[in-house]
């Protein structure tokens, strides 16, 4: 689909105002067609960046009575609304949002809630039905302010709110249920029906505030979710096969809302193949929710990761834990199949109070059309969390996840984890908070981009029982601080992937809570006005991107932070100037680090939470006879080349077995796998006691037995190994792929089961891009120094030295009589130099190898052949 877009430069859209002792007698100034949307939910005003969707309160409580059929004047500059109290009366609103209340007594006590003003200033307004009234607010007219009279719609509309197009002059609204766009002429009353809306075909939402723009497009949003949709060049529109609607911004929800904006200022839009973000909301191309289904961009509505995989990590406690959790699942071949998931059917007492509530009474069934739900209980939570019961449902249309819910008891506090604290700082994105409407409550939600591209739409609640276990309250925070301590809580989180989805099922989840104790208490809220859109930790620091929705100045940071997994907690505070802009990109150095959970904020508005971890290191020393006697992480602190993947943090481990003890280390913090397929070798330092078997955990195996293993021998003293891929062999007899590595196990096992004391000491672990040792490496720093690996030889080895100059050399392997069993001619290149070592004819045992040059006396290297 090809459109061409409105281009407009992105100038500051909305401006936080100061309003110190400003009253109804202060000096109004109009607002001159600006480029925010107002929204007026009773009578408070907020401003909106519909490229965004992003919205601030700018002024609350401007008048007694709430606003409503608010509309701009392009006459006088300023905004007009009607008033619920005094009654019959209408308010002139200006820029610095003081207020003039003017009486008509001509018009009757209904409440007026559909208004806008014509480019001729005259005043539509209507409440239901298809009666509409008139008002002059033209200044320059002799009838200012004054009624003109009521007058009739050629056909009852049940609408919220209109506006008028600059384009045609005309009147446009969305009706409630029917999604039906009517066009009416403001001269007539005649009104048009141009046809379903398709973006909003099905739904059933109130569109309590409409807007236009310079080009003639139609914004319409919902008060139940705080979509912004958008109908194109509506002026052209004659059926709805010729309207041209799609997802436009996520803003906020509201149980009475109502907008006004001058139609003749630009909004700012997206082109969605050109690699730069074009409206200025931090969103580039695909990345935009208005480029749903545009260009190259899928339409909005992927699959969403299922409830097995859930509920995790959003502490330091858990982290950990949660390592082991994820390992355990790999040694043991778990994985979570859909296709043979147990389905879940609609009880037959659905809905219906139990007399011994679980978690699967607050289900729902039904409600989404899906094909089958599933139940994708992680059970394994149960042994890392603080959860006491946990239960979960997936969704499904055409065999993929639709929705989720993860369902669990606590019973001291809340369950500690949401996906908006962890998800950020591992590669997902938010691309909106604002409020969702169920049952008439605002709750936050959440829309997250993954790193894979698909959106989640995301809601948290809790309930606890309260008025001695009579009735349920409900909490959603969004810092999990603020909820009721040492209590117990029924744990909700719900996650579709579309915001249609969310709102439905968020309302059949409350309706069942209801069913089973009354909910007799909101206790909800606000979400954070300055946050962080996403982030990672790299190299030593923390890289951020700040939204800032309020033109916040100064925000403190305040973060605890652990270099280690076995290491204190360190605070670290600090205050960072965000220069009132709306996006903000800003490194934080933390130095190394293992993880760290911060917050940040201004000191007034609710602040922003998040926890990073790196991917954790973990003991394996599930054998009977095993015993850890020092486990120790520590800091690693040589530099990495910057072209390599590096494994932060060294191991310290020294344990007691007649089996196995292995150490792990998960490349990412969900165990998430990792393309590696660029790098060419395995590097480390290392010391300890005997063989090390080195394992690559491939998501792609199932079978740990079909794993890719290396072995290389440990000696006292730290060497350099540079372990080529071609070393890793698997049981299937493939060539290693690294395209999926999870994890890297260490294993040491005790020979002939007998007990005995088993130390690893690993160090600088990264995958490298050269196959080899350079020069630069702490065994080759020294000219006579030669290396080979791996050593043992079981099939093919390297061995590796360092050249001063060019020249002709002779390589011997003696055995241990001192008879030269191989020489090998070769010509030195100037640095690094490797030579291929193969076992071939060479029986098990030891071997010497001596490298013999005019120029160096090289080092003579013990061999060992299996």
């Amino acid at each position: 689909m090809n459109r061409t877009l409105l281009l407009v430069k992105r100038t500051v859209l909305i401006t936080v105002f100061c309003l110190i002792g400003i009253n109804s007698q202060a000096q109004d100034i109009p607002f001159n067609c600006d480029f925010n949307a107002y929204l007026f939910q009773y009578n408070d005003v907020y401003a909106i960046d519909l490229a965004s969707g992003n919205s601030v309160l700018v002024a609350p409580n401007i008048t007694s009575g709430n606003i409503n059929a608010a509309g701009y004047n392009a006459k006088d500059g300023y905004i007009w609304g009607y008033l619920s109290s005094p009654s019959k009366s209408i308010v002139r609103i200006g820029k610095n949002f003081t207020s003039t209340v003017f009486n008509i007594p001509e018009l009757n006590d209904t409440n007026k809630y559909v208004g806008d003003v014509s480019p001729s200033g005259i005043y539509f307004l209507k409440a239901g039905g298809s009666t509409y009234y008139k008002i002059d607010l033209d200044p320059d007219s002799a009838n200012y302010t004054k009624y003109i009279g009521s007058f009739e719609l050629s056909k009852s509309l049940s609408v919220h709110d209109w506006a008028f197009n600059a384009v045609d002059g005309n009147l446009y609204t969305v009706e409630q249920n029917t999604n039906i766009l009517y066009r009416i002429n403001p001269d007539t009353g005649a009104v048009t029906n141009l046809g379903v809306v398709p973006i909003i075909n099905g739904k059933s939402y109130t569109y309590g505030a409409v807007y236009f723009d310079l080009s003639g497009s139609f914004y319409i949003s919902a008060n139940q979710t705080g979509t912004v949709y958008i109908i194109r060049d509506v002026a052209n529109v004659s059926t709805t096969t010729t309207m041209d609607s799609n997802l436009f911004a996520y803003g906020p929800a509201s149980s009475s809302n109502d907008g006004a904006r001058c139609p003749t200022a630009p909004v700012p839009q997206e082109i969605c193949d050109n690699g730069i973000d074009d409206d200025g909301d931090g969103l580039i191309d695909c990345e935009d929710p208005s480029c749903s289904g545009y260009a190259s961009c899928p339409v909005i509505e992927e699959a969403v990761s299922g409830g097995n995989d859930g509920g995790l990590e959003s502490n330091s406690r858990l982290s950990e834990q949660i390592n082991k959790r994820n390992f355990e699942r790999v040694k043991n071949a778990y994985k979570f199949d859909v296709a043979t998931a147990k389905k879940v059917v609609k009880p037959t007492k659905y809905a219906n109070k139990s007399n011994s509530i679980s978690l699967r009474d607050f289900i729902p069934f039904g409600v989404l059309k899906e094909e089958s739900v599933i139940e994708s209980t992680p059970s394994d939570l149960l042994a890392i969390t603080n959860a006491s019961a946990v239960y979960s449902v997936d969704y499904l249309k055409n065999s993929k996840a639709i929705a989720s819910i993860l369902a669990l008891r606590t019973d001291d506090g809340v369950y500690e984890h949401t996906k908006f604290i962890c998800d950020r700082l591992l590669g997902a994105q938010i691309i909106s908070v604002s409020t969702i409407y169920i049952q008439e409550q605002p709750f936050i939600k959440t829309i997250i981009r993954n790193a894979d591209n698909t959106v989640e739409y995301v809601l948290s609640l809790s309930v606890k029982e309260i008025n001695a276990g009579a009735n349920f309250g409900v909490e959603s925070h969004w810092n999990l601080d603020k909820y009721e301590k040492n209590i117990g809580f029924y744990n909700f989180q719900i996650w579709t992937n579309s915001i249609d989805d969310l709102f439905v099922l968020g309302e059949e989840v409350v309706k069942l809570i209801d069913t089973q104790k009354p909910i007799k208490d909101y206790n909800l809220s606000n979400a954070p006005t300055v946050f962080v859109r996403k982030g990672k930790y790299n190299n030593g620091s923390l890289e951020l991107q700040m939204i800032n929705t309020n033109a916040t100045g100064l925000i403190t940071l305040d973060a605890g932070l652990r270099k280690t997994e076995t290491s204190a907690e360190e605070k670290i505070s600090t205050s960072i100037d965000l220069g009132k802009k709306y996006i903000s990109n800003i490194v934080i150095p933390t130095g190394n680090l293992f993880d760290v959970g911060f917050r940040i904020g201004d000191g007034v508005a609710i602040p922003d939470d998040l926890f990073l971890s790196d991917g954790p290191w973990g003991v394996d020393a599930s054998a009977a006879s095993t015993s850890v006697n020092q486990y120790i992480i520590s800091p690693n602190n040589e530099s990495f080349d910057a072209a390599n993947f590096s494994v932060e943090r060294n191991l310290s481990l020294t344990a007691t077995t007649s089996e196995y003890i292995a150490a792990y280390r998960a490349l990412t913090p969900r165990f998430k796998a990792v393309d590696l397929s660029a790098y060419k070798s395995f590097r480390l330092k290392a010391k300890g006691t005997g063989k090390l078997e080195i394992t690559f955990v491939k998501s792609s195996i199932e079978n740990w037995e079909e794993q890719y293993k290396a072995t290389i021998t440990l000696t006292d003293d730290i060497q350099s190994f540079a372990i080529p891929f071609s070393q890793f062999a698997s049981s299937k007899g493939t060539s290693l792929l690294l395209n999926d590595i999870k994890t890297i196990v260490f294993k040491m096992t005790a020979a002939d089961g007998q007990s005995t004391t088993k130390k690893m000491d690993l160090q600088a672990i990264q995958f490298s891009k050269e196959a080899s040792l350079s020069v630069t490496d702490n065994e080759l720093e020294s000219k006579n120094s030669v290396y080979v690996t791996p050593n043992p030889i079981t099939d093919k080895s390297v061995l590796y030295f360092t050249a001063l100059e060019q020249e002709k050399i002779t390589i011997q392997i003696f055995d241990v009589l001192g008879k030269v069993v191989r020489n090998i001619n070769l010509e030195t290149q100037v640095g690094a130099n490797q030579v291929a070592l193969a076992k071939a004819n060479l029986s098990p045992g030891l071997y010497f190898c001596q490298v013999n040059s005019k120029l160096i006396k090289y080092n003579v290297v013990k061999i060992i052949v299996k």
